[in-house]
């Protein structure tokens, strides 16, 4: 057995739906600009450009229901609400036609945004780290092992909905995200991918209750101190 310095933090889990094994998280990665009307939102065209990819780190895993403080560092936290696919097997240089086999699940999440962070970021050409990668910003629900249908994808703030799309009005599928990604790493099981958030992104504040609903999954519900 190695023997290490300081003991090492646990293995981040997320609950499975109707199971009582946890999946153990790897890396997360996220797409950004994956509705057209979203891309717009954000400063973008009409042409959807080639699948673009942040990090989260695997200890910002939030799971449903908890209360989180609001971050530090920021003035205009906002809520994305998002489809989230859960790796079961590994791949490199995927072809599209074979990725959806590497799906293990899927579940519902949030991806939480420090947007002042973000747009100095993006002004100053600096990486999006801190403004994406910070403590508690990847709220996830429970995975639901197996395939999903095309879904509804519903995101509220104190019961009124602020986002509302199809999970096929995505530019890029699923299928076409791993294939994409495996092109620039290797995936292996354990990890997560946020694939995109519609548009109707906007802020949280202290007291606020966020849920990301989509059809056939846990919800992903974060609340904000």
């Amino acid at each position: 057995m190695v023997a290490l310095v300081f003991p090492a933090l646990p293995t981040v889990t997320l609950a499975v739906t109707g199971r009582p094994e946890r999946f153990p998280v790897r890396r997360i990665f996220c797409v950004g600009r994956n509705y057209a009307e979203h891309a717009k939102e954000m400063g973008g065209g009409d042409e959807a450009e080639p699948p673009f990819f942040f990090t989260k780190p695997a200890d910002a895993v939030v799971e449903s229901g908890t209360r989180i403080p609001y971050p530090t560092a920021t003035a205009n936290l906002h809520y994305e609400g998002e489809l989230v696919v859960a790796i079961g097997k590994s791949g490199a240089m995927v072809a599209e036609s074979d990725a959806e086999a590497m799906i293990w699940g899927h579940a519902a999440g949030n991806d939480l945004t420090r947007r002042d962070l973000q747009a100095e970021a993006k002004a100053t050409r600096r990486p999006w780290d801190m403004a994406k990668g910070f403590d508690k910003s990847a709220v996830v629900g429970a995975i639901r092992p197996g395939p999903l249908p095309d879904a509804t994808l519903r995101c509220s703030v104190n019961g009124a909905t602020r986002q509302e799309a199809r999970t096929s009005d995505m530019i890029w599928t699923p299928a076409s995200i791993i294939a994409a990604l495996s092109r620039m790493v290797s995936l292996s099981p354990g990890d997560l991918i946020f694939t995109g958030t519609p548009a109707g992104v906007g802020p949280l504040n202290r007291g606020d209750t966020c849920k990301v609903e989509i059809e056939g999954l846990q919800s992903a519900t974060v609340m904000i101190a």
